[in-house]
This record gives C-alpha cells, structure tokens and sequence, in this order.
C-alpha cells in the first residue's frame, strides 16, 4: 500500500466514510425508532413510518440486540476476509464494494413494511434486514479504517486522519439532528427524508482512486494470518483488550444517548434544528481544544476530561427535559431554556468529536505498532474485534435498554444511565497501560521520531 503524504489528501481520505456512515446514524436513531410510537409526543406521523406501532415490542427488543450482536460477532470473520482478501483490483477497495452495495440495498428496503399493523412478520423482517445491514456496514467500514494503518506514515499521520475523520463524524451527525427535525416539521416522513441523505453515500468511493495496492510487498502488507491466529494476535495485546473494556462501557452511554435523543427532546417543545446547529458549530474548535490536551498529557489524561465534559451536558440535558414543564406554564421564557440546551449541546459536540477521534487512533496505533515488532498485519482484526466488544454494547443499550425506555415512558432515566457508564469509564481509564496513556505526547513523539531517524 503506497502511504499519503499530502495533508489535503488525508483530509479528504477522512471524508470518505461520511455518507455510510450518515446511514447507520438514520438507521439507528431515525429508522429503528420510526417502528414505534413510544417516545413521540409531537409530529408522530411524521417520526413514524405509518402513524402506528408496526413491531412488537419485546421481540423487537431481542432481534435488535441480535442485530447489533450478530454485527460484533461477524466482524472477526469480515475482517480475516479482507486482510487475506487477493484481487487484481486491490483487496481493501474489493472488501470495501462487496460491503457497500448490500449496504445501500438492505437500507433502503427497511423502509418498506409488509403490512400495516403491528405484526410479528414485520418485526422478523425489520429484524432481518438490520442484521444484513450492521454486516455490511461493518465490512465496509472495518475495511476502510483497516487501511488507517497502512497509508498513514507516522503517528502524526495517524492521528492527523482520526482527528480528520472525527470531525466528518461531527459532520453528518449535524446533518442529522439539525435538518432531519426541519423535515419531520415540515410534515415530510421520516422515510422520505432518509432518501434524501443517500446520495451521501458516494462519498466511499473516494478510496477507490485514493488507495494504491499495486505492487505491495509481503513486508508491507504483513504475513497472511488466518482468523484464528489473527484473533489469537489480537486478543493476546493486553493493552488492546483492556481498551475494549473501557470502550465497551462507554459505548453503552454513547449509544444510548445517540439512539434516544429524538424521543427525550420530543415533548420538551425546543427547535431542535437550531439547538443542534449551533451546538455543532464550534467542533472544529474543540477538536483543537482536544488535540492540544493530548499534546500535553497524552490520550489518558484527554479520554479522562472527554468523559467528564459528556457526563457534564447530559446533566444539562436532563435539566433542560425537566424546565420545559416551567415553560409550558409561562414560569420560564422559551429562549433561557434553548440557551440552555445549546450550552449542553456544546458540551455533548466536544466529547462525541474526541470520542470518534479516540476509537480510531487508539486501534491504529496498536496495529502499526504490531506490524512493526512481529510482522503481523492485524488492522482489520484490531477494528473487528472492538466492533464485537461495541456491537454488543450498542445492543444491549439500543436493544433492552432503550427499548424498555420507551415502552415504560421513562425516557428521563436515559441521561442518568449514560452519566453512570461515563463514571465507570472515567474510573477504568486510571488503569491504562502506559503506552495508550502516553499515545499522542508531543514529548513521546518527539523521541520516536528520534529514534526513527537514527
């Protein structure tokens, strides 16, 4: 795999997931949801695909946590498949199409009910189809961060594209909270206005004329592991696996708070598109902020103040659920409490911005070093195997969790459950070993870079 050396070219590489990944944020927060009125007080005609409850609850429950479980456990498999994947066209932009196109597919079928009552028929299909698209999702995705590790060049690179793709991730998910309620507003159905992000979706063919395979070296790509051994590789980083337990808990929190958003604002009578957009704005500014951090005090110290910041705008969030009931009787004027929730907003953008940031570097970092010190090219298997840990987090946090948030109509507990996780990451991120605490010191760089040059 040729490196890329360009900054722009970096930049534009961090682009290429936006649009895939802009499905799965419809999909999980939009399209999952629209399946059942609970949750909904105002526009249910437009949240919801027909006005009513198509699925029924508990088995929704379970096949969504299938889905997202199905989705970790696949990805060790998905990820064997591309690293020893061999065509003439090049194994990561193959990996990369065989996802995609059973990904646009599968999406755009899951707004199609088979009838129009709640129904177990509905429920398996819907079921069925989520866990055919989290699969392809997960290969396109997986394969394309596999290659973070083998265009970048150095750790700089590295964290220079994660913080690049980080701040895409801000960009759809800003498409999606702020303009998503302006159609639903408008009275347009949520189904018409996920066909409107589609197109998005061409962004992944952005690696088709990016990536460079041609005449890699067996030194280059690493020995050929089977999926045994590369799981074995994987699960044996005692750094690597410890990572996973902590991303797992505040994966649970993220989740959650992602896939619940639309129904724990719904009755608070706040406009949405201006609460998002202007929370989102500033996110360039706090990845700045964020990198800044890192430089100074390293991953650890950054992972500690993110998680702090999150755990600071959902209080913030819970606050403004609970004041709209002062608004509704004249106690508290409408702006003070969009204020408010802009306020939190900012906090929530900040951490969702590092967050991202931190899943990306955090593998690379780990595969590069692997490669380097044995030979073993287990990108692939490094992101599989974190997509398993968080799969089935977001499973359990998108599946039982929220499911039984808006079946009991206690969605206010949501923003105590997240804070509660980001205190036990808070609290596991003191045991970090070293080398990710250290990761991204401008100081332990430095040295590296020294001893590189020597």
């Amino acid at each position: 795999m040729r490196k890329i050396k360009s900054k722009k070219l970096l930049a534009l590489y961090g682009c290429s997931g936006l649009g895939v990944n802009m499905l799965n944020m419809i999909m999980g927060s939009y399209l999952c949801s629209a399946l059942m009125t609970g949750g909904f007080v105002k526009n249910v005609e437009s949240w919801t695909y027909l006005n009513k409850t198509l699925v029924v609850a508990g088995l929704w429950a379970v096949l969504r946590f299938i889905a997202k479980a199905f989705d970790g456990l696949i990805d060790l498999p998905l990820a064997a498949f591309a690293d020893r994947l061999h065509t003439k066209f090049g194994r990561r932009k193959t990996a990369i199409l065989i996802g995609l196109i059973p990904t646009v597919i599968s999406y755009c079928l899951f707004m199609v009910p088979l009838n129009a009552e709640e129904s177990y028929l509905n429920t398996i299909w819907f079921g069925a189809l989520l866990i055919i698209f989290y699969a392809c999702y997960t290969l396109t995705m997986l394969t394309y961060y596999a290659t973070f590790s083998e265009i970048c060049e150095t750790e700089r690179d590295a964290i220079f594209l994660s913080n690049s793709k980080s701040i895409c991730d801000v960009v759809y998910m800003s498409l999606s909270f702020a303009l998503v309620p302006v159609f639903v507003a408008c009275g347009i159905n949520i189904r018409i206005a996920a066909l409107v992000f589609l197109p998005l979706v061409l962004s992944m063919l952005i690696p088709m004329f990016l990536l460079k395979e041609d005449g890699e070296t067996e030194e280059e790509v690493g020995e050929p592991l089977t999926l045994r051994r590369s799981l074995v590789v994987s699960c044996k980083s005692k750094s690597f696996m410890y990572w996973m337990l902590t991303i797992s808990i505040m994966t649970v929190g993220l989740q959650l708070f992602l896939g619940g958003i639309n129904e724990l604002f719904s009755s608070t009578g706040l406009n949405m598109t201006v609460v998002m957009a202007s929370s989102f704005a500033p996110v360039p500014l706090t990845i700045i902020a964020y990198n800044r951090i890192v430089k100074k005090k390293g991953l650890g110290v950054g992972y500690k103040f993110i998680l702090s910041i999150f755990s600071l705008g959902m209080v913030i969030m819970l606050l403004c659920f609970h004041l709209a009931d002062a608004v509704s009787a004249g106690t508290l004027a409408p702006i003070v409490l969009t204020l408010i929730a802009v306020f939190g907003g900012i906090f929530v953008s900040f951490s969702l911005g590092a967050f991202f940031s931190i899943t990306y570097t955090v593998p690379t970092h780990l595969a590069q070093r692997e490669l380097a010190q044995n030979g073993n090219s287990v990108a692939s298997m490094y992101f599989a195997v974190q997509g398993l840990f968080e799969g089935i987090a977001a499973g359990i946090a998108t599946g039982p969790i929220l499911t039984l948030l808006k079946d009991k109509n206690v969605i206010a507990l949501l923003p105590i459950i997240v804070i509660a996780c980001c205190a036990i990451a808070f609290a596991m991120s003191f045991r970090f070993p070293q080398e990710i605490k250290e990761m991204g010191k401008e100081s332990v760089l430095t040295v590296e870079t020294a001893g590189n040059d020597l």
